[in-house]
């Protein structure tokens, strides 16, 4: 009688996290899908006095890609984002989170600059709004300023095709 209390709490955790290995850690729900984009207006990476808004982008359906320098797989990712700027399909906004101004700079000076807008997080204030957990995320924003999908993770080339182009009208 005395070990069937510690018995069932083991079972029971036991079974809680044999049903977490399950679960696919790129599917995060995000409370925004299908509600207006946590609105930011932020200093940009490039100058403390430039400012980007998401109401900047109203009406026209965009990307926020949230990264920083210090991320591994933000790098990966990176020469994806080059390519598909190139193509000009959905202007891309860099959201740098919880990074310093000059990092993020040289960042951009030495492997490019594929965003269109970059605000500059480095508190992560917007980040928190808009329920990020970490870099690389990607949100794609309808035109209507609706929140219509995220990806966290780096964006793949099938991620950018099947889940962000296709659901947008382009």
């Amino acid at each position: 009688m005395r070990f069937s209390v510690p018995l069932v709490l083991f079972l029971g955790l036991s079974v809680f996290l044999l049903l977490g290995l399950d679960q696919d850690p790129q599917k995060i729900p995000s409370p925004f899908i299908g509600k207006p984009v946590p609105a930011f207006s932020l200093e940009t990476v490039e100058s403390a006095s430039g400012t980007v808004s998401t109401q900047d982008y109203a009406g026209k359906p965009y990307v926020i890609n949230v990264w920083g320098s210090w991320c591994p797989a933000c790098y990966d990712e990176h020469p994806y984002l080059l390519e598909y700027a190139a193509q000009g399909q959905l202007p891309i906004i860099g959201l740098n989170w919880k990074d310093t101004r000059e990092k993020a700079q040289s960042w951009l000076a030495q492997l490019g600059d594929p965003y269109v807008a970059n605000a500059f997080d480095p508190v992560g204030d917007a980040g928190i709004n808009l329920g990020v957990y970490g870099a690389p995320e990607s949100f794609l924003i309808g035109a209507d300023g609706i929140v219509l999908y995220k990806h966290v993770g780096p964006l793949t080339p099938d991620v950018w095709q099947e889940q962000f182009l296709a659901r947008v009208q382009l």
